[in-house]
């Protein structure tokens, strides 16, 4: 009777051993699977109505709270089985028993219930995610799973220093997000337009207006004294359907005349009245403010121009809604302008470009790092360095880079040729 008694016992444990190991290959691989499951693709698995997923959603906003429960439940799992299994051995085999016990834990548990599962759970992740999820919530809001996590994990965090912190989430950066778009670009999921758009959405949280701006040189406004027959006559030459209108000089703007209007006086025959009558209010904005906001309260106030001020209170500029979106999606050229040749390539090493582009894009067409200041342009870059006006054709030196002025426009620089240069010098003859 005894002896049945040790028999069925030996069954039992070994019906336990077996459901632990069972249990920690399953926990192993949910471990893996959530873990390698970012937000983004568990909310796409919801969006889609995957069974599973908006467990599955749920863990991985805060996974913190799985995680650890889940590595106490394996360790638990594969600590019990192997005393188990070694009591086992022990009575079968005595002193051998031990050290065949060993090897089965180390080869067995190892291969069929740590490695198997994890690997499989590597290759198939929204499958291994999805089917362990509710199990894995349900299992984390156990009480005495959740009570024994809580003091054991609190018991950690006060060896480590770490009590009453709140947890950090790892974000992704910024970078980050550029780099997975490049390797989804090499891997064909998306289009180089696509990667493109995705590098200008996020340079656009860090654009100012002064570097979207039309500079006050290239503003095209009118005097208040213009005749309504005088402002169509320069909104037609420019080509504009709004221009600023000033007072004494183009740093007092009073508003801003819109095209249409003066159309409709000049055929109600008004067209000798002046245009200060029918300006309409003008926004003004800082240079500094970031386009992002700039974009909202064009939004907000339905205004496709604003004026941008210095800080002291000075015309710098003026920006359109249309400066603003070729931010994000690039230059809009309609089928009547006159699209000027931007860049224009010589050789690898060798473009020649506008003034006014920014130092950002020059970087990017050349593969350099030229200095950042107080100015924003290429045109403005060769002004500093040259310290003064250069005259055409007059060059500088910076970074391995020879920046040439091309042409001038009065003071400002109309156009830069940027060359790579050999900066290392050329090593002289053996001793004499």
């Amino acid at each position: 009777m005894i002896a049945a008694f040790g028999a069925a016992t030996d069954v039992a444990l070994g019906v336990i051993v077996v459901v632990l190991l069972v249990g920690s290959g399953a926990l192993a691989l949910a471990e893996t699977g959530l873990v390698r499951m970012s937000r983004v693709k568990a909310r796409s698995l919801e969006a889609d109505k995957h069974r599973g997923a908006t467990a599955l959603v749920e863990l991985v906003e805060t996974p913190e709270r799985f995680l650890n429960p889940l590595l106490l439940l394996i360790l638990i799992c594969q600590l019990t089985s192997a005393t188990l299994i070694g009591l086992l051995a022990d009575q079968w085999l005595g002193a051998w028993g031990v050290v065949a016990a060993t090897a089965f834990e180390v080869v067995v548990i190892f291969v069929f219930f740590e490695a198997v599962p994890k690997n499989w759970a590597v290759h198939h992740p929204e499958r291994a995610a999805l089917a362990s999820a509710p199990v894995v919530r349900w299992l984390i809001r156990f009480p005495p799973v959740r009570a024994l996590a809580t003091v054991l994990i609190g018991l950690a965090d006060l060896v480590l220093g770490r009590r009453g912190e709140a947890s950090q989430s790892a974000l992704i950066t910024e970078s980050e997000i550029l780099a997975m778009a490049e390797v989804a670009e090499g891997e064909d999921v998306i289009a180089p337009e696509e990667r493109a758009f995705i590098h200008s959405v996020i340079e656009f949280g860090d654009t100012v207006v002064r570097e979207v701006m039309v500079p006050r040189t290239d503003m095209r406004a009118l005097e208040t004294t213009a005749t309504v027959s005088d402002g169509l006559l320069a909104a037609l030459e420019a080509g504009y359907s709004r221009l600023p209108v000033y007072l004494d000089s183009i740093d007092d703007v009073v508003g801003i005349v819109y095209m249409k209007d003066l159309i409709r006086l000049e055929r109600e025959g008004r067209g000798g009245e002046s245009v200060e009558a029918h300006v309409r209010a003008v926004a003004f904005v800082p240079e500094t403010k970031p386009v992002p906001d700039l974009l909202r309260q064009m939004q907000e106030k339905k205004v496709h121009q604003v004026i941008v001020v210095d800080e002291y209170g000075g015309t710098a500029g003026l920006v359109t809604l249309e400066d603003v979106l070729e931010e994000l999606v690039g230059e809009i050229v309609d089928e009547f302008d006159v699209e000027e040749v931007s860049v224009e390539r010589i050789d690898a090493d060798t473009v020649e470009v506008p003034g006014r582009m920014p130092i950002d894009e020059v970087d990017d067409l050349v593969g350099a790092e030229l200095p950042k200041g107080a100015w924003d342009t290429i045109g403005g870059l060769l002004l500093d360095e040259v310290g003064g006006v250069p005259e055409e054709g007059e060059s500088v030196d910076i970074d391995g880079f020879r920046l040439t002025a091309l042409s001038m426009d009065g003071r400002r620089v109309e156009r830069v040729r940027v060359a790579r240069v050999d900066t290392v010098p050329s090593e002289q003859g053996g001793d004499a």
